[in-house]
């Protein structure tokens, strides 16, 4: 794993953010952190461990905040926080370095390109003083690729010296050909991701903002899918939840809960029908309980499905929906076992991830867009800012877009602890 970040050059300019103490350059943090045993750990050393860059204010950088313009652009689907990213950015920006010149570019990608007409909105500390009560992004979003060369060309235009890009997997992948378009020209314009996606299933990051939120929310359609499924007899409760790839918001909600039976995520196959399969084992507990709470992340059960490759504009496989799925086939699987079922179904998907930010992601938010403006008028560049065993990072955007983290079950403790708590089988598999 090549860890190892950007940098334009050697960092020249004295801070004048004034912080009482500086991160040193060459600080770095150990990716992995448990060892089995001494030999463990031996082995681990001798093969040359991997290493992050620690995140933080520079004591010297390498951009003059005199001759700044930055320039911000939110994409993809939307996420509570993004709103508080863009605010502590700007008033990073401001007050901390003394760039004045901060433009904000309308609808994702297509805000960097000429032909769309979207003019870039200057964005002062008064504008987006209050921004942070309000869900969504200020700055609009889109999905879609646009030309790197059609953007560069508009970042070139404005004066654009340091470029944040908030947003997901396919964010990144655009942020990465932005990059690759500005060294062809030999320009110095600094891009730095700052990862969105509630699904937190950006690679090596521990954490993305948005995923409290999101995970908080659910659970009031959680905690109706409980009340409706014990105030009717055999009643079933039915949330889908999102995570296209990544189980992450399915499960903290099950464990959030402690009313879940059952929770379907992507990386765990089930099967329907047979002895052990989910619809045996969701009859038994009806049969026994007489209710039953089942939380399905968007992703899971797609093998139900026949693929057809139909792609939406980011990119993605276009999902079929595994919620209407399940409640019609538990519907028609009850008739035939002759058991009368009230199914109760709730998807609360755009309400999750259009609100504000909770307190605990605002303050998140907060330090992400400190780190991406630290990380930027450092000269760094084709990196996102992260978090790895509870410290900032800085990675390339190469890693974070190699592959998606997913939950893994076989060494999972979050697994595990979901085992424990809704008391569902381990695999669903028929028998």
């Amino acid at each position: 794993m090549e860890t190892k970040i950007k940098n334009f050059g050697e960092c020249t300019v004295p801070s004048p953010a004034d912080y009482e103490y500086y991160t040193s350059d060459s600080s770095r943090l150990l990716f992995r952190t448990v060892f089995q045993s001494k030999e463990d750990w031996n082995s681990y050393i001798e093969s040359g461990p991997d290493f992050f860059e620690q995140a933080g204010p520079r004591e010297k950088i390498f951009f003059r905040p005199k001759e700044v313009t930055a320039g911000i652009v939110t994409c993809g689907g939307l996420c509570p926080g993004i709103n508080d990213v863009i605010r502590g950015i700007v008033m990073e920006l401001f007050y901390r370095y003394g760039v004045s010149r901060i433009l904000g570019f309308p609808f994702g990608y297509q805000g960097l390109v000429k032909k769309y007409s979207h003019k870039p909105i200057e964005l002062t500390p008064e504008r987006v003083a209050h921004i942070v009560e309000e869900g969504g992004s200020m700055l609009g979003s889109s999905r879609g690729n646009q030309s790197p060369e059609d953007m560069v060309d508009y970042l070139s235009l404005y004066g654009v010296k340091v470029l944040f890009c908030i947003g997901g997997d396919g964010t990144l992948r655009g942020a990465r050909e932005i990059v690759d378009e500005i060294a062809k020209r030999g320009e110095e314009i600094s891009v730095i991701g700052i990862p969105k996606t509630i699904d937190n299933d950006i690679n090596y990051v521990q954490k993305t903002f948005g995923f409290s939120t999101a995970f908080s929310k659910a659970m009031e359609a959680v905690e109706c899918a409980h009340v409706e499924a014990k105030g009717a007899p055999n009643g079933i409760g039915l949330v889908k939840l999102m995570g296209r790839h990544s189980g992450f918001i399915a499960v903290n909600a099950a464990l959030a809960s402690r009313n879940v039976n059952y929770c379907l995520i992507p990386e765990v196959n089930f099967d329907l029908h047979g002895n052990g399969a989910f619809l045996d084992e969701l009859k038994k507990r009806i049969q026994k309980k007489g209710h039953a709470v089942i939380i399905a992340a968007e992703g899971a059960g797609q093998h139900f499905f026949e693929i057809t490759g139909e792609r939406d504009p980011s990119g993605n496989l276009k999902l079929k929906d595994i919620g209407i799925f399940l409640k019609d086939t538990m519907t028609d699987f009850f008739k035939k076992e002759n058991i009368p079922v009230n199914i109760k179904y709730i998807d609360p998907s755009y309400i999750i991830r259009s609100i504000p930010a909770d307190p605990e992601d605002s303050v998140f938010c907060g330090f992400l867009a400190q780190n991406a403006v630290h990380a930027a008028m450092a000269g760094k560049t084709d990196m996102v800012v992260g978090m790895w065993n509870n410290v900032f990072t800085h990675l390339p955007i190469s890693v974070a877009i190699q592959e998606r983290k997913v939950l893994q079950p076989d060494r999972s403790t979050l697994w595990r602890s979901l085992l424990a708590s809704t008391g569902q089988p381990a695999h669903m598999l028929a028998k």
